[in-house]
């Protein structure tokens, strides 16, 4: 069960060229949930159920960081290897925010997202 709260990010559109192939992407990398809505969209939960959302079709890709959010990983190494193998492109290599243990890829919908592993 997600955790509401007031302020709380709950929800992200993200846009799409191919909901299927993005939305594979997604569960191959990350081990996102896909699911058919009620309405018969394709809509995610993410791996912990506390943000949900869907593809959407007819919207440019965030493609160069403007709203930029994070992924939090175990492993950026690992996750960075899973998202060249699953047709994603690293577009911010690990260190370039160092100290932090980041890095960027562009997901097949052509969106800029970032990767963000807790240090130990």
């Amino acid at each position: 069960m997600p955790t509401f709260a007031n302020g709380k990010i709950c929800y992200l559109e993200m846009p799409a060229t191919d909901i299927a192939r993005s939305a594979e992407f997604y569960k191959g990398v990350f081990g996102w949930t896909i699911r058919k809505r009620g309405d018969g969209s394709t809509a995610f939960d993410d791996s912990v159920n506390e943000v949900s959302g869907t593809w959407v079709l007819g919207r440019p890709p965030s493609g160069k960081p403007g709203l930029l959010f994070y992924i939090m990983v175990d492993s950026v190494a690992a996750a960075v290897d899973a998202v060249v193998a699953h047709g994603g492109e690293i577009v911010q290599p690990i260190g370039a925010d160092a100290p932090e243990i980041t890095a960027r890829f562009r997901d097949p919908g052509g969106n800029v997202i970032g990767l963000y592993q807790q240090p130990a």
